[in-house]
């Protein structure tokens, strides 16, 4: 486990954690970057920094976050392995770095045999080469070895995608790792926490029943729209040095 740091959640996002419901906390995801650019703004304009997205809604919150802080962005492709029967249930993920995570507990407990597993590996395997293909379109993927990533979604809910994606990014050698959420469960907050040097949420309330019943608009996305999001956020970086734009004014 890493060591912890005191300051690790912002004050605005100690201030803003609750244990009440709260239906509506953000208008939609564009809403939910920007006051997450707010509590990472020390992070601004920033050297070796760098934001990555989760598709599809994360990439929509990350790239307001990317152009507010004047960071480069990019996207990680991560995918969820559910359990036969109930795909909502995650036996484990898949990242687009070769990253592997199984839960052997979920998979004895809910009786998933060996051909169902492979066959749920590469199904999600074969989502991801597309998936790559489509958003990257045969760039690599930005090499974030020794350097500040700043992981987002549009919220936590299980975990399942954002856990291994913290664990990818441990594994290919970041300098320093920071999750923003703008939503999770409340009792989520200390596991986000003991995995990442800095956590940037926003709130934690409790009862929570999924990411969008805290947005006011929580359309699902295409994968046309998560490309076209990270078009013209790189067209506003491409000005800067080495990818990045000048820092938008955050409100």
């Amino acid at each position: 486990m890493i060591a912890q740091d005191p300051a690790k959640v912002t004050d605005l996002g100690r201030m803003a954690v609750m244990s009440e419901v709260r239906t509506v906390l953000f208008r939609d995801r564009r809403d939910a970057g920007a006051r997450l650019a707010q509590t990472l703004r020390h992070y601004r304009g920033a050297p070796n920094a760098v934001v990555l997205g989760l598709p599809r809604g994360g990439v929509v919150v990350a790239s307001v976050v990317s152009r507010q802080l004047g960071l480069p962005l990019d996207v990680l492709v991560t995918r969820k392995l559910g359990t036969p029967g109930n795909p909502e249930l995650a036996m484990g993920a898949l990242c687009e770095t070769g990253y592997r995570f199984l839960n052997e507990d979920v998979i004895r407990s809910c009786g998933v045999r060996a051909d169902q597993l492979d066959e749920a590996v590469a199904r999600e395997q074969a989502e991801i080469r597309r998936r790559v293909a489509r958003y990257r379109q045969g760039r690599p993927l930005v090499d974030v070895a020794g350097k500040t990533v700043v992981l987002v979604d549009d919220g936590l809910a299980t975990g399942a995608t954002f856990y291994a994606s913290l664990a990818a990014l441990r594994a290919w050698g970041v300098g320093r790792l920071v999750a923003a959420v703008p939503v999770a469960p409340f009792d989520e907050q200390d596991e986000l926490t003991a995995r990442v040097d800095e956590v940037a949420l926003l709130a934690a309330p409790s009862p929570f029943y999924a990411i969008g019943q805290f947005y006011e608009d929580f359309a699902q996305l295409e994968d046309d729209e998560v490309i076209e999001t990270l078009r013209l956020t790189r067209g506003a970086c491409a000005t800067g040095p080495e990818g990045r734009g000048a820092p938008e004014p955050i409100h």
